[in-house]
């Protein structure tokens, strides 16, 4: 999630918990970003964003590492909230009938979270079109 605007920028999913994805996704986020010289990107303190190889990714780029404190959710707040909204807007009413359900409905909520859901921090922009009003 880039905290400019609330976009999300990458995103995988996997059925169960493997390493991969997340340097996978580190990866597919990094694309995106044309200058990563002042990035940070931010975690919690989960195992894999400890492991040498998704360090040395953020390193190869010049990307700053920033982990939350131990025990305190508020330094992931904006994500926790993104969680939040997603399962209130998309699962809430309707739980999927499968996994396969699940996933596409993941992927069909980033695509309208960033490309049509307006938020008034926003000026009543969704996150990319605020991001291309801002950088046109």
């Amino acid at each position: 999630m880039d905290l400019y605007n609330g976009e999300i920028i990458a995103h995988q999913m996997a059925r169960r918990p493997v390493f991969e994805l997340v340097p996978s996704t580190l990866r597919a986020a990094l694309s995106q970003i044309a200058c990563t010289a002042e990035l940070i990107v931010h975690s919690d303190q989960g195992w894999h964003y400890k492991m040498k190889p998704y360090r040395e990714i953020l390193a190869q780029r010049g990307v700053k590492q920033s982990m939350s404190r131990k025990g305190n959710c508020l330094d992931n707040a904006a994500i926790e909230s993104f969680f939040g909204t997603l399962k209130a807007e998309n699962f809430n009413l309707e739980a999927p009938n499968s996994l396969e359900a699940l996933e596409a409905g993941v992927d069909d909520y980033v695509r309208y979270y960033n490309h049509e859901r307006i938020e008034l921090r926003l000026k009543g922009l969704s996150p990319v079109g605020y991001r291309l009003r801002n950088t046109a």
